[in-house]
């Protein structure tokens, strides 16, 4: 079984390692790439369920790495049955990616490293779920940042691509720092990074809140979370497929992993389990709002998984860990369908934009249906897979408002408060996504008819220049996708589900009802605004707060403004320094030795009257200074 754990992370990133060594181009290098990703996420799949079948209770294995001081490094592996399920996601979600990306990147002349950068991306997000130390998940926890730098940028034809790679792994980098110090504080006070010591040390209070504070800097980078959000919307410059796995079961899931994890520590310090409420708070309301007045489909989807992380966050900081990790389950389910389907539409429409849609629902049957279900879920409908685990959080959340949980009850408030108001904007902002694309007149018309034909003699379709759904390997993705999106929530309800993750019952009764009057509201609020003015955008009725919507709250500017202008203004100043000092010293001196030298040659080459004069002239005044110091003597 152990053998069994360690080849989980082990074979995608084999696999993908021998992927990188393919050339890309021709079509046989091609089939084989894709077939190194397609086995690697498949055979991790199947490894995944062998282990949720066979295993009874946690697997573990462990042998010692490196020495370091008194501190021993190991290669350690780990997997209760909480930590399978997140396997068995993040594994079908990258098996759905892999067959997906076969259709959708069919003519790119990069697909081979592309595809064994997914595995590497894959095998590092398994590596960091079955890590049995610290170190080791460090070391998964980086592979993640490179890849995903990488496949950000991968279309290089895009100018905005190499910047959104660049600034995803710069401000990712900003949160690792932080991690880096905080693992490195753990293992020091448990005196082993092996992450079965390190919860079981008994840490000093005050070194305990500030790892955990500096760790929790980490999952903000990682999981977007605020302030170190503004990378993720940007992010939409990558493939759509690699979309669908940073923000469905990779990268972003990570944080909220590594918090689950290390959460006995957590519930040993209310300060950092406050910081964690409020950041979940702001989180959660910041990634709705901006939802609501963006344009481009992908940059709605990937506000929604700012503010769908929020309410993982926020689960950790009330004190329902199991709350947090069921909803990134069904989270997982449905962001990658979302991603997947929004990728079909894009290919079909030839744009990002939501003003450039309308009237797809007969054009595209499946992608309309997987849109219906994914938008579901997301907004919490019942009883799509969101609803139950929203419930959960919100149940958890305002449990914690009675008291008694480890986190302080002002902070359990304001997450209640929070994931409250999230539900009303979520539901608001999944309708008119939904209104926008699918439903009403077509708006991809311009002054000289229609463009569906531009750009759309695609191959891969049936019907060139028409709109439809995606072709079999691409749609077949959709379809299975959809299934868990739809009833994944229904497992809150098997026994064994429950015991595994310690989830609550699901709670059908009044405490439920605020939710869905907030739900009601927003779906109903979006659809009147839709049916009052026939076409038009519903975001319009917020006038002129929507550029501050659309912005982020400027976010990105208030960064720029305190953090990267002053770094490149202190870079050109230590710059000029060392061009104008550092390097002005060490070209003076030589340009010095140069200039003595040229003097004491041409001395030399004087002719010999002068020379003897200025003998002479020197030897008197040697004389003179002698004689007066001498005297004074």
């Amino acid at each position: 079984m152990s053998y069994l754990v360690a080849a989980l992370p082990a074979v995608p990133l084999l696999l993908g390692l021998v992927g990188l060594l393919l050339s890309p181009g021709d079509k046989p290098r091609r089939r084989l790439a894709a077939a190194l990703g397609v086995t690697g996420a498949a055979l991790a799949l199947g490894g995944t369920v062998a282990l949720l079948i066979l295993a009874d209770d946690v697997v573990a294995a462990s042998t010692s790495w490196v020495r370091l001081g008194e501190l021993n490094v190991t290669l350690s592996v780990s997997a209760g049955v909480a930590a399978l399920y997140v396997c068995l996601a993040v594994t079908v979600v990258a098996l759905a990616v892999q067959l997906y990306s076969i259709g959708y990147l069919h003519d790119d002349p990069r697909y081979a490293p592309y595809a064994a950068q997914v595995s590497l991306f894959t095998g590092a997000m398994l590596l960091v779920v079955t890590s049995g130390d610290l170190i080791l998940l460090l070391v998964g926890w980086e592979v993640m940042g490179v890849c995903s730098y990488l496949l950000i940028g991968h279309d290089r034809r895009l100018p905005e691509a190499p910047a959104a790679a660049v600034k995803a792994f710069l401000v990712t980098r900003v949160g690792d720092v932080g991690f880096l110090l905080g693992i490195a504080l753990l293992g020091w006070s448990a005196r082993s990074f092996a992450i079965a010591d390190v919860l079981a040390a008994g840490h000093d209070k005050g070194l305990l809140t500030a790892a955990l504070l500096l760790i929790l800097a980490g999952v903000a980078g990682k999981s977007a979370q605020f302030p170190l959000h503004t990378w993720l919307p940007d992010a939409m410059a990558g493939p759509t497929p690699i979309s669908a796995l940073i923000h469905a079961a990779t990268m972003v899931a990570a944080g909220v992993y590594v918090v689950f994890r290390l959460y006995p520590l957590f519930a040993k310090s209310p300060v950092a389990l406050a910081t964690l409420g409020v950041t979940a708070a702001v989180t959660l309301l910041l990634g709705a709002l901006s939802a609501t007045a963006q344009d481009d489909l992908k940059r709605v989807l990937a506000w929604s998984t700012v503010s769908q992380i929020g309410y993982m966050t926020g689960a950790l900081a009330v004190g329902s860990p199991a709350a947090a990790l069921f909803h990134l389950l069904t989270h997982a389910a449905f962001k990658a369908l979302l991603f997947l389907a929004a990728g079909a539409v894009i290919h079909a429409v030839g744009t990002n934009y939501l003003s450039r849609m309308g009237g797809l629902r007969r054009a595209m049957p499946v992608t309309f249906w997987s849109f219906v279900v994914g938008l579901g879920a997301l907004a919490g409908l019942p009883p799509l897979a969101g609803f139950w685990s929203k419930e959960n959080v919100l149940v958890a959340a305002a449990h914690a408002t009675e008291g008694g949980e480890p986190v302080p009850v002002w902070t359990a408030w304001v997450v209640w408060v929070a994931a409250l108001a999230g539900v009303l904007i979520t539901a608001w902002y999944s309708t008119r996504l939904l209104l926008r694309a699918f439903f009403g007149p077509s708006r991809a018309y311009g002054p000289d008819g229609p463009d569906w034909e531009v750009g759309f003699d695609d191959a891969r379709y049936d019907r060139p220049g028409l709109p439809h759904d995606p072709p079999r390997v691409m749609r077949w993705p959709l379809l299975v996708l959809t299934v868990p999106a739809a009833l994944l929530g229904l497992a809150a309800f098997a026994p064994g589900f429950r015991t595994a993750l310690e989830l609550d019952q699901p709670h059908l009764d009044v405490a439920i009802a605020l939710p869905m009057l907030l739900l009601v509201t927003g779906v109903g609020t979006a659809w009147w605004l839709w049916r009052a003015v026939p076409g038009a955008d519903p975001v319009l009725a917020l006038g002129r707060v929507r550029p501050l919507l659309a912005n982020g709250f400027y976010l990105d500017a208030v960064q720029h403004r305190l953090v990267v202008r002053p770094v490149r203004a202190l870079a050109g100043l230590v710059k000029l320094i060392d061009e104008r000092v550092v390097d002005g010293a060490v070209e003076g001196t030589g340009k010095a030795a140069t200039g003595l030298g040229t003097l004491l040659g041409a001395a030399h080459r004087t002719a010999l009257p002068r020379a003897a004069v200025a003998v002479f002239t020197g030897a008197l005044l040697l004389g003179v200074v002698a004689a007066i110091y001498g005297a004074s003597a």
